[in-house]
């Protein structure tokens, strides 16, 4: 199974990589296209991680081989960064979620990412555009815990100007994208 570990990355851990210069795709596109095997081991694999590669080529009508040699290639060259189990935040004593929107200073990015990455409970963060620099979603026990990601961690991070919190108070999940589907 994909999920014990057959295809772990040099080293034989997952990594992130925030590399976004991988040659740029066609007409405005910021990444080339996926082949439609490709695509679609990717759709089968988003919708069951823990697929055997026997069960992925039969879904994707390839060979056992083609189908390993495929996945290899796309957790070596970072397309797949790695498999993970999908938690309910609730279930798992995360029962407050918050998006905090972060203003910090012009050159402060680096600095402050890597005073992010070492927060409790900071599920994910980015840079973005607008009125803010960067969106962090935050998934705490409760609101104490919010509280002191929020006023005690993230304000502490020199070059943090400002922080604006939003509470979700329900989450959904979108389509997401339609991979192995024809474009249109």
């Amino acid at each position: 199974m994909i999920a014990d570990g057959w295809l772990k990355p040099a080293g034989g851990r997952t990594r992130v990589s925030s590399d976004t210069t991988s040659g740029a795709g066609p007409a405005g596109r910021s990444a080339g296209p996926l082949d439609p095997t490709d695509a679609a081991l990717l759709a089968e694999l988003r919708r069951d991680g823990r697929l055997s590669v026997r069960a992925l080529a039969e879904r994707t009508h390839i060979s056992r081989s083609n189908a390993y040699t495929r996945v290899a290639r796309m957790v070596a060259d970072g397309t797949i960064r790695g498999f993970t189990a999908q938690l309910n935040p609730q279930r798992v004593g995360l029962g407050t979620t918050a998006y905090v929107a972060i203003t910090i200073e012009q050159t402060a990015w680096r600095l402050v990412a890597a005073g992010i990455s070492e927060i409790p409970y900071v599920e994910h963060f980015a840079l973005i555009g607008g009125d803010h620099d960067v969106l962090a979603l935050v998934r705490a026990p409760d609101n104490t815990a919010l509280r002191d990601v929020v006023l005690n961690r993230i304000q502490d991070i020199p070059g943090v100007r400002a922080t604006r919190t939003w509470l979700v108070f329900e989450e959904q999940a979108g389509r997401g994208v339609p991979y192995g589907e024809p474009e249109g």
